[in-house]
Formats: structure tokens, sequence, C-alpha cells
């Protein structure tokens, strides 16, 4: 079962989160919704959606209240032209889901982008959160490289796309920026396509997301991995942006940190391997946020 529900967000922007639980058993009692469960607060990163975490949320409603958050700029939460986009933005967000939908204390699952904010949040507001997923964002700075090389490469989006098929095939084997086929990337990218008159586009500006983005990049963020207290565990797959080097040394300035590691799979690889993903992050939560 799934159920929409708005928050509002710092300077009244109205966001959407997704409550994905399953009616309770009958040894379990409740009112459907699972509130009496632990509750699981799950963040896309950068283009994001909440939707992209279905799969996810859907084997974490066994145990769990999975709640998935489109951010500020993307999916169907509110775009506003003038932001703001910076970080204090996003944690404040994050800060009202929890607090606004009584999830206290919470899990908190984040991808790339959704990481960081995972992460200052926990430093932040130690409080609302029980536990930790990074998946694959670096805590060193990027850097001004890292920001001009995403420019080229939103421009290079062939947009519009004639059919889903299409976006389908370029970002999921014609990108020039991909070593070899990803199709998980391929679907990820075709479920934040929106059809317009001329063909499909994507759901968000480009030119936003670089905004969003120029707010992290230049930044190291140890300082703030350092004071998150609660357990937590820092996953890559070996082909991803988050090197193993990296990942090692921010599970040693967590003071509570864990470690796992997925073969043939890159960035998106919740999305590339799910099994192998459940597998690393379900005995972690039963251990850290025990039902």
């Amino acid at each position: 079962m799934v159920r929409r529900i708005d928050v509002i967000g710092t300077g009244d922007i109205r966001l959407a989160a997704w409550e994905f639980t399953d009616p309770p058993k009958s040894d379990r009692g409740g009112d459907g919704h699972g509130e009496h469960r632990p509750g699981v607060l799950l963040l896309h990163g950068l283009m994001g959606r909440a939707s992209h975490w279905a799969d996810t949320a859907r084997w974490l409603g066994a145990r769990h209240r999975p709640v998935a958050l489109d951010q500020r700029g993307h999916g169907r939460s509110e775009k506003p032209p003038e932001g703001p986009y910076g970080r204090e933005a996003y944690i404040a967000d994050g800060i009202a889901a929890i607090e606004q939908l009584h999830m206290a204390p919470a899990a908190l699952i984040g991808h790339s982008m959704g990481a960081l904010t995972a992460w200052q949040l926990a430093a932040r507001r130690p409080d609302l959160v029980s536990a930790l997923v990074i998946c694959d964002m670096r805590a060193s700075a990027l850097g001004a490289a890292s920001q001009r090389e995403w420019a080229d490469w939103f421009r290079s989006w062939p947009v519009p796309f004639a059919t889903l098929a299409d976006v389908r095939r370029w970002f999921g084997e014609d990108d020039p920026t991909l070593e070899r086929p990803r199709p998980a990337r391929g679907e990820f990218f075709a479920e934040i396509m929106a059809e317009r008159a001329d063909g499909w586009r994507p759901v968000f500006s480009r030119r936003r997301m670089l905004t969003v983005r120029e707010t992290w990049v230049h930044d190291a963020h140890w300082e703030e991995l350092a004071q998150v207290r609660c357990p937590t565990l820092v996953v890559r797959g070996l082909d991803g942006e988050l090197g193993r080097a990296e990942a090692q040394e921010m599970v040693r300035v967590l003071p509570r940190g864990a470690y796992a590691e997925i073969p043939d799979a890159g960035h998106w690889l919740p999305w590339e391997q799910p099994d192998a993903w459940r597998r690393a992050v379900e005995p972690f939560l039963h251990t850290a946020v025990p039902a």
C-alpha cells in the first residue's frame, strides 16, 4: 500500500512524501499504516525521486515504516525558481519530514546527495536519528572540475527524447560517459522523465540541478561525518563513484561505522544489484533498529 503525504519544508515549500506500508499482520495490530513500527526515511540523490525507492521500501515495510521524500526541486515536490537550494534547506526539510510525520527516531537511508543530507542531519540532530545508511557518497571535496564536467554532461543530453525507449537506451547504453552498458541506469532515468508536447524531458531543471550541486562539491564533509553518533553503514559499488580507500576512511572516521561492498555495481547500486543491496542493508537495520 502506498499513500502520499504532504510535508511543509523550510520556507513553506510543499514537499511530497510517499509512505510504503503493508497492512499489519493480525498479531501486530495497528491501523494499517505502520506508525507503530520504527520509521525509515529514504532520501534520493540528485535528479532522483521518491519512487526510485519503491522496491527497497517494500521489503523494509515488513518490519519498519518506510517513507520516501521527494526533495525540493525534485519529483512532485515544489520547485521554487529562487530556492533556497542550499544544504541548510535540504537538512531542514529532512528534519521537517521526521517531525511532522512523527517518525523520530528514524533510520535514514540516503543515496548520493541524499546520503550527504542524511549524515548532515544526523550530525545536527542526533535525537532524531537511530541509524544511517550512506550509499555511494564521497566525503571529500569534488572541486570545480567536477562541476564543469556535469555542466558539459547536461548539455550533451539529446532532449527531447522521442520515446521512453530512447531514454533507456541513451542513459543505459549510448551515453558517452558510460564505460559499459548499465540497463538499470536507463530505467532510473526513464522514471524522471515526463512527456511534453515535443517529447520526453526531465521533470527537473538541469540548470537548477547544477545550482543544487554547487552547494556541496567545493567542500569536504569529514567533520560532519565524525559527528554522527548512531550506527552507520557505508555501502559502495565496486565500480561506484566512492572509492574503496575513501569509503574505508569514512568508516574509520565514523564513531560507529560499518562497511559493505557490492560487486558488479556502480553508482546506481540499489537498482543494479537489488538483492545484494538488500543483503547488505537489511541485517544492519535489524541489528541497529530492532523492530
